[in-house]
């Protein structure tokens, strides 16, 4: 079988399936991705509490933005080096949705674990600590899944040329 994921096909970086670089590429793809969920969740949380609502639709606010922000983060650079719009939006779409999902689904998962931390407000020392605490269970749980989609050439090995 094939190694999709070669040393040429990523602008030089060594990603065979056992390398360093192979890691470090899914280090830096899994802290863009914390990088957009974070924004979006930190900014969801924030409005929805400020507003009053309940955990449901608290938690759907900040995931759909962090969808949003995380594929937003990837369609910038991707249109910067003059990509159409529906390409790159194509493209955002195949390399991000594993990532992010994934991260959503655990970050999501720990907050709601932590007694009262949904309830807690923005001033809460709890509410700021469940977010972080899960926000970096998150990122060690997507690691490996952005390592193993990368290997394959899938996820963020699909938009990287784009990201120089």
């Amino acid at each position: 079988m094939t190694d999709h994921a070669s040393h040429s096909a990523h602008g030089g970086h060594d990603v065979s399936a056992d390398s360093p670089g192979l890691t470090r590429l899914a280090v830096t793809a899994t802290l863009h991705c914390l990088t957009g969920c974070a924004i979006g969740e930190v900014l969801g949380l924030v409005v929805a509490t400020a507003l009053g609502w309940s955990n449901g639709p608290s938690i759907a606010l900040a995931v759909g933005l962090a969808f949003v922000f995380g594929y937003g983060f990837t369609l910038v650079p991707m249109l910067r080096s003059g990509l159409a719009f529906g390409a790159a939006l194509g493209i955002a779409f195949a390399a991000d949705t594993v990532s992010i999902t994934t991260m959503e689904v655990v970050d999501n998962a720990v907050v709601l674990l932590v007694p009262g931390a949904m309830d807690a407000g923005l001033t809460s020392a709890l509410f700021w600590g469940s977010l972080v605490v899960s926000l970096a269970v998150a990122f060690v749980v997507t690691v490996p899944v952005n390592r193993a989609l990368i290997r394959r050439g899938k996820g963020h090995a699909v938009v990287h040329r784009y990201h120089h």
